[in-house]
């Protein structure tokens, strides 16, 4: 009997071993994929200029990974080791706090919760497994911590002279979002509470209808409700900056209609240059960019139909003319379960690419990050 029971402890920690130990970062790996290349080809023209600019991108879910973020990793997208290599300035850091399952771009419910099991088999801590506030509030302390651990190397930005002081220093400047505002668990309070933890950019919809409003990938197509307008006066007067990225056409409308800050599209695509159900209408892109706001362009088939450095730079092109130079950036959407291109230290290859296309040196200093930079410059607290 005691053989017996021994082998069933053996066989349980071999179990438990592998599903917390090799798991994970499987999913991790066959989720974030960077398609097989061969190394760019980045003429000197191309990387003198990209070493003059101030990388910058609007999206990335790498804190949704069990990666340590301040060392090199082998899988993913993104780390900040990687981010440096690539020339990156800047990079917004967005939780991602709820995932139905059978994720798609047309239709989805919020009856499930795929991340009920990701946190728990990632050894998140006990109070995120059934908690949407809790995941966000998480997700916030790994920045703290990436900023104690790595001062020199990143800095956790919050106002606009934490921004500078970053950029002087030459270290990664984070800024941190929410993907869809449903960790509120309507609660206007919750607001508060998470911009005291960092939130400074605050995504309205994720891909399910919630007590703000209806998704671009939910079922009503609504617009703001009573609490998502509530929930928007409240942000905005504490200072955060609104994201519109999977909000319903209606909710970006209703959104334009009542606040007269600019907002941000973090990460899509100009549905007149690629026609999926993952991008909005190009009147209103031009209606968030006369308003002041900016647009991220995505790195991944669904936003730009040609995932490659030459694809992704014919959809920067195409923004560029259709909004105004001074509307859009980069939105790579790295690490959310996307496959991309390049990863966060091959961003010199959109920089050929765009040159490549004729772009002048303005514009790809534009769109590759001053864009950016001036928009969190003007748009953070000011302390």
């Amino acid at each position: 009997m005691k053989k017996i029971g021994l082998a069933i402890i053996v066989i349980l920690l071999a179990a438990a071993s592998i599903f917390f130990g090799v798991l994970p970062q499987r999913f991790d790996r066959n989720a974030n994929v960077v398609i097989p290349h061969d190394p760019y080809v980045i003429s000197e023209e191309a990387q003198s200029l990209h070493d003059t600019i101030p990388v910058a991108d609007l999206h990335s879910d790498m804190l949704l990974w069990r990666r340590n973020p301040a060392k090199k990793n082998a899988r993913g997208h993104t780390d900040v080791p990687r981010l440096r290599e690539g020339g990156v300035a800047l990079q917004v850091f967005t939780a991602v706090t709820k995932s139905p399952s059978g994720l798609n771009y047309d239709e989805n419910d919020a009856s499930t919760d795929d991340l009920n099991l990701l946190t728990f088999a990632q050894l998140w801590p006990r109070r995120t497994w059934n908690s949407i506030y809790e995941r966000a509030a998480y997700q916030a302390e790994r920045l703290h911590k990436l900023e104690k651990t790595a001062p020199d190397e990143f800095v956790f930005v919050k106002s606009a002279p934490d921004l500078n002081k970053a950029l002087d220093r030459g270290a990664l400047a984070g800024i941190y979002g929410i993907e869809g505002a449903h960790p509120l668990e309507v609660e206007l309070e919750n607001i508060d509470r998470l911009y005291d933890q960092g939130l400074r950019i605050m995504g309205l919809q994720h891909f399910f209808d919630n007590a703000l409003g209806g998704s671009l990938h939910g079922k009503s197509g609504a617009g703001l409700t009573e609490f998502g307008k509530a929930a928007v006066d409240r942000a905005v007067a504490k200072g955060m900056i609104i994201d519109l990225a999977h909000s319903s056409e209606q909710v970006a409308w209703d959104v334009l209609a009542r606040i007269d800050e600019p907002v941000i599209v973090s990460h899509t695509g100009m549905k007149g240059h690629c026609d999926t159900a993952r991008n909005i209408p190009d009147d209103l892109m031009k209606a968030i960019a006369d308003a002041g706001g900016l647009v991220g362009i995505g790195f991944w088939d669904a936003a730009v139909c040609d995932p490659s450095p030459e694809g992704i730079a014919d959809a920067l092109l195409y923004a560029v003319e259709h909004l105004g130079v001074d509307h859009v950036a980069l939105g790579s959407d790295f690490d959310g379960t996307v496959t991309t291109p390049i990863d966060g230290s091959e961003m010199a290859a959109l920089t050929q690419a765009l040159l490549d296309k004729g772009a002048d040196a303005a514009t790809i200093r534009a769109v590759m990050g001053e864009n950016a930079i001036r928009f969190f410059r003007e748009n953070l607290p000011a302390r």
